[in-house]
C-alpha cells in the first residue's frame, strides 16, 4: 500500500507560534514582534517545514553564516530582512540557528479596514526566496531597527485606541524603505546581475532557435526565472529597475522581433507565425502585435514588401 505525503502543519495563529516557540502569549492576538537577541527566542523551533498564516518580516542583525544570491554566495555582516507572505510553505529556520534579530509576524486581519491591507499585496518581495534576501548596510539596517523598537514600544507599554494606527503607519514606513533599498540593492549587485541581461537575451534566443514555442508554448516569466535561478517577482523587480521593463515586457519585446523577421523574411501565414511563436490562438498574436506596433501583421508585412 502506498504511504502517504505527510501533512503540512499550517500555522494559522500567532497565539499558536508562541505557544510552539515556549514563549508567553501575545500582547495582541494578531500581530508581535518577536526578539531573537541573547537567545531570546530560537525559531529553530518551527517546524521543519510548514504553511505560513501571516505575513512575516524578519530582521536578522547578526548573521552565523551565508546567502545564497542569485548564482553565487555572499556574506553580510550587516545584516538581511527576509519577507514571506500568507500561504507560503516557509522552510526549516534551523538553518539560522545562531542569528540574533527581531521578527514581526502580521495577521492579515490586524490590517482589514486600512488601506494597507490591500497595498501590501503589491510588494513583490513578499515572493522573493530566501537567496533573494534584503541586505542591508550598517545604516540601512539602523533605520530598519528604529521602526521595530518604535513598534516593539508600542505593543509593549502602551496599548491604546491608537496603538493599530501608529503600527501600521511603521509597518508601511518599513516596507516603503525596504522598497527603497531592494531598488539600491539592485544597482549595487549588478557585479552579480550584470550578467543577466546577456543571459536572459540568450535564453529567449535559444528558445525559439530550438523550435520550444512549438511543443511548450510562448516562454513565460516562470521558465526564465527557473533558467536564471530567481523568483518570477524578483527577476521582474531586478529587470524593471535595470532596463524600465519587466520579464513579461521582454517576452513581449522578444516576440515582435522575431514575429517581425518571420513576417518580412518568410512566406508563412500570419496564422502559421502566430503557431512559430508558441501562440495558440492566431487571434492572441494579433492583438499583441497591433498593441506594441500599432499595426496588424497584415498590415506590417504590406508596409514592408511595399
Amino acid at each position: 500500500m502506498k504511504s502517504e505525503a505527510p501533512k503540512i502543519m499550517k500555522l494559522g495563529s500567532i497565539p499558536e507560534v508562541h505557544r510552539i516557540l515556549g514563549i508567553p502569549g501575545p500582547v495582541h492576538p494578531l500581530i508581535s514582534l518577536l526578539d531573537m537577541t541573547g537567545g531570546q527566542v530560537n525559531l529553530g523551533r518551527l517546524p521543519h517545514s510548514y504553511i505560513n498564516g501571516f505575513y512575516k518580516v524578519t530582521l536578522i542583525t547578526r548573521l552565523a553564516g551565508k546567502f545564497k544570491y542569485g548564482q553565487g554566495y555572499y556574506d553580510f555582516d550587516e545584516g538581511s530582512i527576509l519577507f514571506t507572505a500568507p500561504n507560503q510553505v516557509v522552510g526549516s529556520t534551523s538553518d539560522y540557528a545562531g542569528n540574533e534579530g527581531y521578527s514581526l509576524i502580521i495577521h492579515p486581519d490586524f490590517l482589514q479596514g486600512y488601506p494597507l491591507a490591500k497595498k501590501i499585496r503589491q510588494y513583490g518581495f513578499f515572493s522573493y526566496a530566501s537567496s533573494e534576501a534584503l541586505h542591508l548596510s550598517e545604516q540601512e539596517k539602523a533605520t530598519m531597527l528604529s521602526i521595530y523598537r518604535i513598534i516593539g514600544e508600542e505593543l509593549h507599554s502602551r496599548i491604546d485606541e491608537l496603538s493599530q494606527e501608529v503600527i501600521i503607519a511603521q509597518v508601511e514606513l518599513l516596507l516603503s524603505y525596504a522598497k527603497r533599498f531592494y531598488k539600491r540593492q539592485f544597482i549595487t549587485r549588478q557585479a552579480a546581475t550584470g550578467h543577466l541581461l546577456p543571459q536572459l537575451e540568450e535564453l529567449l534566443n535559444s528558445y525559439f532557435e530550438a523550435d520550444k514555442p512549438l511543443h511548450l508554448g510562448v516562454p513565460t516569466v516562470q521558465y526564465l526565472a527557473e533558467q536564471l535561478n530567481y523568483t518570477p517577482n524578483y527577476l521582474s523587480d531586478m529587470l524593471r529597475l535595470l532596463t524600465g521593463s519587466n520579464a513579461q515586457q521582454h517576452i513581449h519585446q522578444k516576440l515582435i522581433e522575431r514575429s517581425k523577421e518571420l513576417l518580412s523574411g518568410t512566406n508563412l501565414t500570419v496564422s502559421e507565425v502566430a503557431y512559430q511563436l508558441g501562440f495558440e490562438h492566431p487571434q492572441s498574436f494579433s492583438r499583441l502585435f497591433k498593441i506594441k506596433t500599432n499595426l496588424t501583421p497584415a498590415a506590417f508585412r504590406q508596409a514592408f514588401n511595399g
